[in-house]
């Protein structure tokens, strides 16, 4: 998979989080090649859910 794939794949997933969550903006998903803990954690802020929900939450979109 390359980057543009990857890139495709998070915008995807952004908007299902977007929609599930309408509180979450733009630069909280922001997504920054190697910040995925610092994503993760705004999000947690955001929904009040451990690393490991969300992560199982995201798995499943």
């Amino acid at each position: 998979m390359d980057k543009l794939e990857i890139k495709g794949g998070w915008n995807e997933l952004k908007g299902k989080i977007k929609q599930a969550y309408g509180d979450l903006t733009d630069d909280d998903l922001a997504w920054q090649e190697g910040k995925d803990d610092e994503t993760l954690g705004k999000i947690q802020q955001k929904t009040g859910k451990t690393r490991d929900e969300l992560v199982k939450w995201i798995n499943s979109l």
